[in-house]
């Protein structure tokens, strides 16, 4: 792949769980992010002990080559006022403008199981023709949001939400404006749910501004589907792991963003207990898989 085009990010989650703050609750933003750059990294996403304050967190990654790559956003579309909604997103937009970065993740967390205790496999949310309306109108107003502040809206699909399937890819992508809109493509959450994850990028290539590098380890899934097991339990198990561990060929991933021209971030993102998958060590070998697969 491109050197020059291509830019290499892991996210905190290793290190700190936004979701589960019990997980990593030792590991301090210093060591997390010092523990990137050493690995290779030159960016990262935004954590639950980064510091709020833009130029205190700037000098830090500033100190190490290191830039803001994304951020979550948790968009309510359809279960707040827009109003509300549009306030804590443009809060968030020009937190990333201040630090210079390009992209804002949302995802819709109106009805989610993904923190909850439900089954991930069994009681997924599914939505009506007039909230996808509702979901897409409010994605397109976001996306030129977004713009004002030289930012472009890409949104995660995620398991336990009511964008996770690639038909529910579809609803999201036909009803939306590409020139105010673009996904974000996860490679682990397609393949967790047994989704064909190459036919999905294949398909919105062209619209995709971010990729997450997520790998899955099939044994665990099959264990959280048998025993009906929540999204968050499956973490704790150890569902997900980085890039060159799990059952993933990301050769044909890069593959098919470099024919593309894909040009942005590569972000590894792979949620575990830091306890047991020190994070620093599978930083290490993401980075290490990633310059044998795809050349960066």
């Amino acid at each position: 792949m491109n050197k020059e085009k291509i830019m290499l990010g892991i996210a905190p989650i290793g290190w700190t769980n936004d979701d589960m703050p019990d997980l990593g609750a030792e590991n301090t933003f210093e060591q997390c992010v010092s523990e990137m750059a050493l690995a290779g990294f030159s960016g990262c996403e935004i954590g639950n002990k980064y510091p709020s304050d833009p130029d205190v967190l700037k000098k830090a990654l500033d100190l190490r080559n290191m830039r803001i790559a994304n951020r979550w956003f948790s968009s309510f579309i359809l279960t707040k006022p827009f109003e509300e909604v549009e306030a804590d997103f443009r809060a968030n937009c020009a937190f990333l403008q201040k630090m210079g970065a390009k992209r804002i993740g949302a995802s819709e967390q109106s009805y989610s199981i993904q923190g909850t205790d439900k089954a991930v496999f069994d009681e997924k949310p599914v939505i009506g023709d007039a909230d996808w309306k509702k979901l897409c109108d409010g994605l397109n107003k976001l996306g030129d949001i977004a713009k004002e502040y030289g930012i472009s809206l890409v949104y995660h699909h995620h398991m336990g939400t009511v964008v996770q399937t690639p038909e529910e890819i579809d609803r999201l992508m036909e009803g939306t404006d590409p020139s105010k809109f673009s996904l974000l493509y996860d490679t682990g959450h397609l393949a967790y749910m047994g989704a064909d994850y190459l036919a999905v990028l294949k398909k919105y290539v062209g619209r995709i501004k971010h990729v997450h590098l997520k790998d899955v380890r099939p044994e665990v899934v099959k264990k959280v589907k048998e025993n009906h097991l929540s999204f968050l339990q499956g973490v704790r198990m150890g569902t997900f792991t980085v890039p060159g561990d799990g059952a993933i060929d990301f050769a044909p991933v890069f593959d098919i963003l470099d024919k593309a021209g894909y040009e942005g971030w590569l972000l590894v993102e792979a949620e575990q207990d830091p306890a047991i998958a020190n994070p620093f060590e599978y930083a290490l070998k993401a980075r290490k898989y990633i310059a044998e697969k795809a050349g960066l």
